[in-house]
């Protein structure tokens, strides 16, 4: 998802107009929405500076906008493969299954990575549980 859709799911998540997000971004009145909208539709990408401030009237850390480019197959594929580069993530098998393994040995950056899985998978548990909401 690139960062237009990514900008475009957040500020709907948080229920805001383009003209809003944009006012509070400090654009002016007239062209707040038309800067908006060319965000979310991709003729525009935010420099780091507007990335940074959409993150945080957004409520969201600056990396949930900028993620790779996992819209199409090849580009996914090069994202597993940077991962496994760069935290020994590999991909088993698993009961008839595959499934992505973290290598502890690959040092300090994997085992950050087991810890954020473990916490991404707390979450998902009281998520499942109806404990918490996407919210």
């Amino acid at each position: 998802m690139a960062i237009s859709e990514r900008i475009h799911f957040f500020r709907n998540l948080r229920g805001m107009t383009q003209k809003y997000l944009g006012l509070r971004l400090g654009f002016p009145d007239k062209s707040a929405d038309v800067r908006m909208a060319q965000y979310e539709t991709g003729s525009r990408t935010p420099k780091a500076d507007i990335t940074a401030a959409l993150a945080q009237v957004l409520d969201v850390a600056p990396e949930a906008l900028n993620v790779p480019d996992i819209d199409s197959y090849i580009g996914l594929a090069h994202t597993f493969f940077a991962l496994e580069d760069i935290y020994g993530i590999t991909v088993s098998e698993a009961d008839g299954e595959l499934c992505l393994k973290v290598n502890a040995d690959k040092g300090k950056d994997a085992a950050e990575v087991i810890r954020m899985l473990a916490a991404w998978n707390e979450q998902k548990a009281k998520l499942d549980s109806g404990e918490i909401d996407k919210e």
